[in-house]
């Protein structure tokens, strides 16, 4: 699997079981440089979104940049229901092995810069289920936020995408699909420092796990302290999404 390891048994803490929820404000042991702003806290929100400064219950996403000077980063922003099914994990760590793993593998996607993990904070969203869903299709994604206390990164790792839009944003119950489908990127907070992930709010983010920008299909890594992105693959609709 793409993901780093998750889970209770990892250490992790589990969002409450409500739709359109959010997790507490979680205060950062190390603060965290995004778009050239340090921040010490952040929230885990149900509906795939890493917010810094306030809590995001949206479910229908709203394409960047945006007019309200929200910032956050939004590995799968769509209607996430965990009441339905699935759950979100959230953790810090300084595990060396875990450390390691990233320190690797930002290495090899940013060869430029020497980097050794001293802090991450890992997010998955794992079999989460849709608002207004029929079915038992659950989309499991992660983001990853680490730094050696001067460079910081991201990485975005999505295991299994099965839907994008929920009932509310005009998603069919049984198949997940349709409406306004979910949205990836980052938002800085003004009105020119963004990045919509390619396919974003589009049929073809169902294959999110396909795509990439460092060559690992289902992969995204940023370079987001002096915003940076590298190359992209854009996304490809299969045969069997053409229908929609």
């Amino acid at each position: 699997s793409l993901l780093y390891p998750y889970g209770l048994d990892h250490g992790d803490q589990k969002n409450p079981k409500h739709d359109d929820g959010t997790s507490e404000r979680i205060t950062l042991s190390v603060p965290f440089t995004f778009y050239g702003k340090p921040h010490k806290s952040l929230f885990v929100n149900n509906n795939g979104v890493i917010s810094f400064d306030d809590p995001v219950r949206q479910y229908t996403a709203d394409p960047f940049p945006l007019v309200d000077g929200r910032t956050f980063v939004a590995p799968y922003w769509a209607d996430v229901d965990n009441v339905l099914g699935g759950d979100i994990f959230y953790r810090q760590t300084t595990d060396p092995e875990l450390l390691a793993d990233i320190s690797q593998n930002i290495n090899q996607y940013f060869p430029e810069i020497s980097f050794t993990a001293t802090w991450a904070f890992v997010a998955t969203w794992d079999h989460v289920a849709y608002y207004g869903s029929t079915s038992t299709k659950g989309n499991t994604f992660q983001a990853v936020l680490t730094t050696d206390s001067k460079t910081f990164f991201i990485i975005l790792n999505y295991g299994d995408i099965q839907w994008t839009t929920g009932a509310a944003s005009d998603g069919d119950g049984e198949t997940g699909l349709g409406g306004i489908p979910a949205h990836a990127g980052f938002n800085s907070g003004d009105d020119t420092n963004f990045y919509n992930i390619p396919g974003s709010q589009t049929d073809a983010i169902i294959n999110i796990t396909a795509t990439s920008n460092v060559n690992v299909p289902g992969r995204w890594a940023f370079r987001v302290d002096n915003f940076l992105v590298t190359g992209v693959d854009p996304p490809q609709l299969n045969d069997k999404d053409c229908w929609l």
